[in-house]
């Protein structure tokens, strides 16, 4: 089994400055095809093949660029903030009708390369309505914002960051639909439903080990574009 994979692809990208003018940020060239391409590439390689683009601003752009997905053997929707930013948890709010009962969440500038099959056992397991993967970070390549104690979540916060965090949010996040379905149609951040899911005792963590890498940065632009060609994988 391989959960349907949301894609946050809404977000201004105003770190990126000119870059995302009129491109989209996940159109942004690397490696000589645009950032999307290379997040629907890896997660078929590990079999996922529902792929949906939760898109905002430019997201016509999107969604005319990468079609149906079919040119790389998987499925690619569609889901429209409409007039006004719903925030990252109100973009997925509005996708559940596609989602399903059980679904991934990774950020649209994120590449993120771990054991997804792994994850989905760990998560499916767990008995809990969500999930997020953690990275033993040391402020190294973000500040750090999770206190993860012997495979538990003990604390996260984005905005308030304490000297022992010693991990990072990764990027991908497991959740089932009722995490969301409570809410009504105000804006609200991912974020929110994690801290509440913690709260309740109802996340489960999973610690990966290998980094994250991320075009939403000048650096981390810079960073992936060359992780990318050393490995081979720009066309």
């Amino acid at each position: 089994m391989s959960l349907p994979v949301a894609i946050l692809a809404g977000g201004l990208a105003t770190r990126l400055g000119p870059l995302t003018a009129s491109t989209p940020k996940s159109l942004i060239d690397v490696g000589g095809q645009p950032f999307a391409v290379h997040q629907i590439q890896l997660l078929r390689r590990h079999g996922f093949t529902d792929i949906v683009f939760l898109v905002g601003r430019l997201g016509e752009v999107i969604s005319s660029t990468l079609g149906d997905g079919s040119t790389w053997g998987v499925q690619v929707r569609y889901v429209f903030d409409g007039p006004r930013p719903l925030g990252t948890g109100g973009a997925i709010r509005g996708a559940l009708p596609l989602l399903g009962d059980a679904f991934f969440v990774l950020y649209g500038d994120s590449y993120l390369e771990c054991d997804y099959e792994s994850i989905e056992s760990a998560f499916l397991a767990s008995g809990k309505r969500g999930l997020m993967t953690v990275y033993r970070n040391e402020d190294q390549h973000d500040r750090s914002n999770v206190v993860y104690d012997e495979g538990h979540l003990v604390r996260y916060d984005k905005r308030q960051q304490t000297s022992d965090m010693r991990h990072i949010d990764f990027g991908l996040g497991a959740f089932l639909q009722s995490a969301f379905g409570e809410r009504g149609n105000d804006p609200f951040d991912l974020e929110l439903v994690y801290q509440e899911l913690l709260a309740a005792g109802d996340l489960a963590g999973y610690e990966v080990g290998q980094r994250f890498f991320e075009i939403g940065s000048p650096d981390g632009l810079q960073s992936t574009r060359a992780h990318l060609t050393a490995k081979g994988v720009t066309r």
